[in-house]
């Protein structure tokens, strides 16, 4: 049986995301800092880090919703914000953004009325089955938004995000406060949607045992990236038997360079 990190198989498509001078500055601050990189097509890459790295706003770029983006950032083969790009981002943010006074079905019928108003009502009613599907939210799809837990929640909103069907999936901490089998539950949906549908995503989050689940990585601290590989190319660089320790030799690696840049200057 083939390893479902090993990925579709077949000629490597162009990036689904590519960076090269990356920069954002808040005030005096530099968020991020010259950051190049790119997202693999039809692949789960993996954003990892500490909270406070630069994470979210490196997402927040990706999905044009970030100020004061500086460098070459395309998405898709055009750039960050461009208005074709509006129907083939599903994003996810790591608050939920859902209407509790609404149903689960309510809510998804109204955000698919706003991403295609031109679509039936049995269209959307045919998306909006698909996705309760997708997230297995079938049963619940009656009750209010407001009392649902936090991993239901959490799960309305990656409904909303894939009622487009998108070619590109951005998550932003999309398993934080939920429960060892309900992240289990979406790792394996994030991993059928890229074998079955070709979708490709984009991951953040700051649990290491999580890089264990995807294709391709991107360990960032302090608003740089410190490695851009496989998790199997990782540990094999740094000698180490996780991604966790490898990322922590890498951070020592870093701090090392740093304090000698310091001493020659």
């Amino acid at each position: 049986m083939m390893n479902y990190l090993s990925g579709p198989t077949g000629p490597t498509p162009p990036d689904a995301v590519r960076a090269d001078g990356l920069t954002v500055v808040r005030g005096s601050r530099t968020v991020l800092s010259d950051l190049a990189f790119t997202v693999a097509r039809g692949r789960i890459t993996g954003l990892l880090g500490p909270s406070g790295c630069g994470k979210s706003t490196l997402i927040r770029s990706v999905v044009a919703t970030q100020a004061k983006v500086t460098g070459t950032l395309d998405v898709l083969g055009r750039p960050a914000g461009h208005p074709t790009l509006r129907s083939r981002i599903g994003y996810v943010t790591q608050a939920p953004s859902v209407y509790d006074d609404l149903t689960v079905r309510q809510n998804l019928d109204y955000f698919a009325s706003i991403l295609d108003p031109g679509r039936t009502r049995a269209d959307r009613r045919d998306d909006v089955a698909r996705v309760l599907t997708d997230v297995a939210l079938t049963d619940h799809a009656d009750a209010l938004a407001g009392n649902l837990s936090g991993g239901q929640r959490s799960r309305v909103s990656l409904a909303v995000a894939l009622l487009g069907a998108p070619e590109l999936l951005v998550l932003d901490e999309p398993t934080v406060g939920l429960d060892p089998v309900l992240r289990r539950d979406l790792w394996n949906l994030f991993h059928a949607l890229v074998a079955d549908r070709g979708v490709t995503l984009l991951v953040s989050s700051h649990v290491m045992d999580e890089a264990e689940r995807c294709h391709r990585l991107l360990l960032m601290r302090d608003g740089r990236i410190l490695a851009e590989d496989t998790p199997d190319a990782l540990r094999t660089r740094t000698g180490t038997d996780t991604v966790e320790a490898a990322f922590l030799r890498l951070v020592d690696q870093a701090a090392a360079a740093d304090r000698t840049e310091e001493t020659t200057r």
